[in-house]
């Protein structure tokens, strides 16, 4: 799963975090998936999440200071089905390995991975999460190329792999097109028709349609079975985050 959950933002009155977290702990469980990307996770978020998802612990760090500071895009995994082997965090600059903000982005923007090895079969696979600019066209173009290198210099085995993540593109723009050439976007090869909104970005108003796409999970040698964009809602009927979470249901080639 991928999932966007929105930063606490402690002057946010009508979508304020303490009003939404507990059902997005709720939902979370529901659907109790293996490894969870998120995006927009400051520490005291993350802490909370960490603690209240029993089975999962998390990799990742903040973008501001490479500690606890700025927004995290960590990834959740179920330590008892899993075996974290591997993990590292890398800014989407021209320099990945420092604090920095690269080309015309906003701000900094960080890839987190991971290699986990599973506890049974002991097959193993990587999984990468991110958050893309909002802002930067070259700062998109150049993180999914820079992506995409880091991969190839990571998978010499040519593991089983998932990408996923807040790409802030729509799936016609030219880095998510460069994603697709290299890897499979799930829901293109998705066995289940996927009948959820089109899109995962609501923006916090019921009345959105849902049109926009910018919330992806990509793959490489796995078979995805199922597709969705989780549509459930609080109990007012408002949405628990500005995005929906992205699932996915994988299997080995």
């Amino acid at each position: 799963m991928t999932y966007n959950i929105k930063y606490d933002n402690v002057n946010d009155t009508v979508n304020n975090w303490n009003d939404r977290k507990a059902a997005m702990v709720d939902l979370i469980k529901g659907y109790n998936p293996e490894f969870l990307g998120l995006q927009e996770v400051l520490f005291r978020q993350l802490e909370y999440l960490d603690n209240s998802l029993i089975n999962h612990r998390y990799i990742g760090v903040g973008r501001d200071d490479g500690k606890q500071k700025g927004e995290f895009s960590p990834i959740l995994f179920d330590e008892k089905k899993f075996r974290l082997l591997d993990s590292n965090t890398f800014w989407l600059s021209k320099t990945p390995n420092k604090i920095s903000v690269g080309w015309d982005a906003s701000m900094e923007r960080i890839c987190t991975y991971g290699l986990f090895e599973n506890r049974v079969s002991k097959a193993k696979v990587w999984v990468f999460n991110t958050h893309f600019d909002h802002i930067g066209v070259k700062a998109r173009k150049n993180s999914a190329k820079l992506i995409l290198k880091e991969i190839k210099q990571l998978n010499i085995e040519k593991l089983p792999l998932i990408l996923m993540g807040d790409f802030n593109l729509m799936p016609e723009e030219k880095p998510i097109r460069l994603f697709q050439k290299k890897m499979d976007d799930a829901q293109h090869i998705s066995k289940t028709t996927h009948k959820s909104p089109k899109g995962t970005f609501n923006n916090f108003d019921i009345n959105n349609p849902m049109e926009r796409r910018i919330d992806y999970i990509f793959t490489k040698n796995l078979k995805v079975n199922s597709y969705i964009h989780i549509d459930k809602r609080l109990a007012s009927g408002k949405h628990i985050s500005d995005h929906l979470p992205v699932l996915v249901s994988l299997s080995k080639k």
